[in-house]
């Protein structure tokens, strides 16, 4: 099974994720993971004395999601940035059926592999549905959960619907699907800005997205989670229905707090209150 277009375009994306590899902001290690459904590749960084922080990015994406992120985050943790399996990361290809315990079965393969009895965990998209899955199915390993626009709680919004035609007008109509997605493009953009625009177009280009909907969490399992959680998300997200997310998780979750940004899009830039949650000394 192969989630790449091409071998080509398979060795374009790893190549250039080598290059945000090699200009990681902090000292870290890469980590070769075996798990029941193949391996799986693991930056981590921070003082290994610190607390441990499990990553897990989002769909169409890798752990580079978390470059901005890990030089002020590893002070207070020891990260874990995991490349999802069937992503466009360094892991096997292998994309599992999501209405199992497939996933939860792999995430107790990595932890066990990094040495990790439970640690905080932030998801993002696709990365706060596997989050949130593991939370209600291993609650005992979650000590913290921390998501940004996380699916699997709100219905997923018909976004394909209107993407897929710009995607037929050109470079013009593809700028398009990505402001929708991440909003308006600054006019004068940072090198690093740059590029996650040109990664992002690379792997739109050149690997084959995930086309089943994510499995809706059911209340009960919600209602299993026991870690303290934040959970951001965006009022002008095109993917997931926030406003039902906000409503779901607070109807459900017993330590809870729903953070609700309503100019946001689907990837939430605004971060600062996920270290703020996750240093903070729990009250119980």
């Amino acid at each position: 099974m192969t989630i790449y277009k091409t071998d080509e375009g398979q060795q374009a994306v790893q190549e250039y994720y080598q290059t945000f590899i090699n200009d990681w902001p902090v000292a870290f290690e890469q980590l070769k993971l075996t798990t029941r459904f193949g391996e799986t590749h693991l930056l981590t960084c921070g003082d290994k004395a610190l607390p441990p922080l499990l990553l897990i990015h989002g769909a169409m994406a890798n752990a580079t999601a978390w470059f901005l992120d890990v030089e002020e985050w590893s002070k207070h943790f020891r990260i874990y940035a995991v490349d999802i399996i069937g992503e466009p990361g360094l892991s096997a290809q292998a994309r599992l059926p999501m209405n199992t315990d497939a996933y939860t079965l792999w995430l107790d393969d990595v932890m066990q592999e990094a040495g990790l009895s439970d640690s905080a965990v932030v998801g993002e998209s696709l990365g706060g549905w596997l989050a949130l899955d593991y939370a209600s199915r291993r609650p005992e390993k979650i000590t913290k959960l921390a998501l940004l626009a996380p699916g699997g709680v709100g219905p997923q919004r018909k976004f394909l619907l209107k993407a897929l035609p710009l995607m037929l007008l050109g470079k013009w109509g593809k700028r398009k699907v990505r402001e929708m997605i991440f909003g308006p493009e600054e006019k004068n953009p940072s090198p690093t800005i740059l590029r996650f625009r040109e990664f992002f177009a690379l792997i739109t280009q050149h690997v084959t997205p995930r086309m089943e909907k994510l499995p809706i969490l059911s209340d009960e399992a919600l209602q299993n989670i026991s870690a303290p959680v934040l959970a951001i998300v965006a009022g002008k997200d095109v993917l997931l229905d926030a406003k039902s997310t906000q409503s779901r998780l607070e109807n459900n979750v017993a330590d809870v707090k729903v953070i609700f940004k309503p100019e946001a899009r689907h990837l939430i830039r605004d971060r600062a209150a996920i270290l703020e949650f996750l240093t903070m000394k729990s009250s119980g």
